[in-house]
């Protein structure tokens, strides 16, 4: 018997490398689960801000296609306030320059950063179905306060026109600040709060991060000279792709355009553009593979911020408007979430 237990031992022994590295089937652990699941749609975007000459009335046609998935709840590539509230209190670690300031809204509401952020909380706890004009703008006000603009600005669009003015803890500089939001070419601004106010929900949520990836290097020149050499070095494809979007720019063909930087060709080159040349760069100080380390732990705490704002509302779907060179981790990630389903954007910006 002895001998029999010896020889299964050392079997066994042999056996554990294997064991130990065998990949672990995570995806398949909620085939049986009961109860509704949650929808992703990753719509990767362009960064508006980039082409001065957007005609913004050429979004109708995506966002009709976004307002059709009816997502319950919209988040943007965007710092919440309550980061910007981190970084501002950690100024020797992020920097001084950040966030935009909140001292206008301060100045307006008296409350800083994390009062304005629990007041945000109980007013919207307490919301009623039909709010008034003057709760619309105290909650503009608020949101402000917080930091977090897109959301004051999915209010004042649901505000009649005639009751976008001060007030209610708008004073007539915020009220400047939400009519200049309203001219700015980004996403965060004309699809998502626009798309929000169009579905009737009160506001965003900004789920970008860079807690991880804000690299302790003293020669920030020498890093960024080493990363852009590295991103030089990638082949005619990008160069080709970013043509195809100046063109569908041009002829204001936005619908086109959001098809194109969904596709998964064009998301390959980009997944591939920002990381194949990096980890192959050489750099005796590691550079841009530290830079890629940094990549990853930023998508990696965007898609959990993701996932926080759903948490507790099992079947939600959920729309993330994120720079296209996100999207690749953001489906590779979510995809693995237990309950969560992802959504094929193609075929929802489909004719």
């Amino acid at each position: 018997m002895k001998q029999r237990y010896s020889t299964l031992s050392a079997c066994l022994t042999l056996l554990l490398p294997t064991v130990a590295y065998a990949g672990v089937d995570l995806a398949s652990l909620d085939k049986e689960m009961v109860g509704p699941r949650t929808e992703i749609l990753v719509l990767g975007s362009i960064h508006l801000s980039e082409h001065e000459a957007f005609d913004r009335k050429a979004l109708d046609p995506l966002l009709d296609r976004l307002a059709a998935f009816k997502p319950g709840f919209i988040t943007i590539e965007a710092i919440s306030g309550e980061q910007c509230d981190l970084a501002k209190r950690h100024a020797a670690v992020y920097g001084d320059d950040y966030c935009a300031s909140t001292e206008t809204a301060k100045a307006a509401t008296g409350l800083e950063v994390p009062a304005a952020i629990v007041r945000v909380n109980t007013t919207l706890a307490a919301w009623p179905a039909a709010p008034t004009a003057a709760q619309r703008r105290q909650l503009a006000a608020l949101f402000l306060a917080a930091g977090e603009r897109a959301s004051a600005y999915v209010q004042w669009l649901q505000l009649p026109a005639a009751e976008r003015r001060a007030g209610d803890g708008l004073d007539d500089s915020l009220v400047e600040l939400l009519k200049q939001l309203g001219t700015r070419k980004n996403e965060s601004y004309q699809i998502a709060a626009v798309l929000a106010a169009r579905l009737g929900q009160q506001r965003v949520y900004a789920i970008d991060d860079h807690t991880g990836d804000n690299h302790q290097i003293a020669d920030r020149k020498a890093f960024g000279t080493a990363l852009q050499q590295a991103w030089s070095t990638y082949g005619p494809a990008l160069d080709a792709m970013t043509e195809r979007e100046a063109a569908f720019i041009a002829s204001n063909d936005v619908l086109g355009l959001y098809r194109s930087v969904n596709d998964p060709a064009a998301l390959q080159v980009l997944a591939e553009s920002n990381v194949r040349p990096t980890l192959a760069a050489v750099s005796p100080q590691h550079y841009p593979q530290i830079w890629v380390q940094g990549w990853e732990i930023r998508n990696l705490r965007m898609v959990a911020n993701i996932l926080e704002v759903v948490r507790d509302h099992p079947g939600s779907r959920v729309l993330s408007i994120v720079g296209a060179s996100h999207k690749p981790w953001f489906d590779g990630w979510l995809g693995q979430i237990s309950g969560v389903d992802m959504v094929d954007a193609q075929d929802v910006l489909k004719e």
